[in-house]
């Protein structure tokens, strides 16, 4: 199992020293003692999507539910992961859209939780490129996106660590996000195996995996779906959810 999960991370180091990852390679990382799960995506190669209903109209909530959805369909699913904040029916608390379509507008506004700590972004991708942009310059100037999620805190931005986070703070908890590497192609979605801080989670997607741009997704309700880590999460109550489909 370790010669496995070495040479696992040594593709991953080589893609990520090339500026460019293989298709969807998954291996839990080492920082400081943590341990993340992460899977590292190719938006050029990889047929990463968003959803949040399912074809009876009402969210799907949950990765088992998505994987048998797609199942049903005579796909497979390889990677999943929760894809932001949401409201108590699971609607998307801020900005929504799929396969070019938009269900929930940009929100620009400070506010309370998470999501509310300024600067807040926007995960968006399509045709093979892939950016996070803070909320308010999305607003002004919205990127061509084929789909595109709202979350927050940004946890990186421009290669620095949001403002407002800590080194010392005694706020832990499991936490998942996403980052997307300088070529603007290769997105990074980590969750940790144990509760870490907001700092310390940014430094490992910084320092470790190398994002310049990285937001929050959520919290402890976080799960994954990535059987290739030996995890087949089928839990949760979710909004809209991510992920990767073996191609046709």
């Amino acid at each position: 199992m370790k010669r496995v999960a070495l040479a696992a991370g040594l593709a991953l180091a080589l893609g990520l020293a090339t500026g460019h990852a293989r298709a969807l390679e998954c291996t839990t990382e080492t920082f400081e003692e943590t341990r993340f799960d992460t899977c590292v995506v190719d938006s050029g190669s990889d047929e990463l999507s968003l959803w949040w209903k399912g074809a009876d109209d009402t969210p799907l909530q949950s990765l088992g539910a998505l994987s048998d959805a797609l199942a049903a369909d005579g796909k497979t699913l390889l990677f999943a992961m929760n894809a932001g904040m949401y409201h108590p029916d699971r609607s998307p608390v801020g900005h929504l859209i799929i396969d070019g379509e938009e269900h929930r507008r940009v929100i620009t506004s400070a506010g309370p939780g998470n999501f509310g700590m300024l600067p807040n972004g926007v995960l968006c991708w399509g045709n093979g490129r892939a950016q996070i942009v803070e909320s308010r310059a999305y607003a002004e100037d919205p990127p061509a996106c084929r789909f595109a999620t709202q979350s927050g805190p940004m946890l990186v931005i421009g290669g620095k660590l949001h403002p407002r986070f800590l080194p010392d703070s005694d706020s832990r908890r499991i936490r998942n996000g996403a980052g997307v590497l300088a070529d603007q192609s290769t997105l990074v979605f980590a969750l940790s195996r144990t509760p870490v801080t907001f700092h310390h989670f940014a430094r490992f997607m910084r320092d470790h995996m190398n994002t310049r741009a990285a937001l929050y997704l959520d919290g402890t309700i976080s799960r994954m779906y990535a059987p290739t880590l030996g995890r087949r999460d089928r839990g949760g109550r979710f909004g809209p959810i991510l992920g990767v489909v073996a191609p046709d």
